[in-house]
């Protein structure tokens, strides 16, 4: 990271990004998944050099980075850190969204 904001995965967010990366491994080519590793480390080292950047989700105090299209990567800023709070499939109804406090 580039800055002074250290970034947090949540215990949720870690397993919609689990359930991604299997689905994408099963239906896609390794390609697809490159692709999307490349796009959440680019979206995540934005988020440590300047959190503020992207919009504040429907949520207050939540904001969003879609990733690619298809994805959505919800957090918040505390203090120094950023919790990453959920990594959100958009193309599911969004009231499934959990953006609560699960570490």
């Amino acid at each position: 990271m580039k800055s002074g904001y250290k970034v947090f995965w949540t215990k949720n967010a870690i397993k919609e990004l689990e359930r991604t990366f299997e689905y994408i491994a099963l239906s896609f080519s390794e390609k697809e998944l490159i692709n999307l590793s490349l796009e959440i480390e680019k979206v995540i080292n934005i988020i440590a050099i300047n959190p503020q950047i992207f919009p504040v989700s429907d949520i207050k105090y939540i904001r969003r980075a879609v990733i690619l299209r298809l994805n959505t990567l919800y957090y918040r800023i505390i203090d120094d850190r950023v919790e990453i709070l959920s990594f959100f499939s958009n193309r599911k109804n969004p009231e499934n969204r959990k953006l609560e406090d699960n570490k």
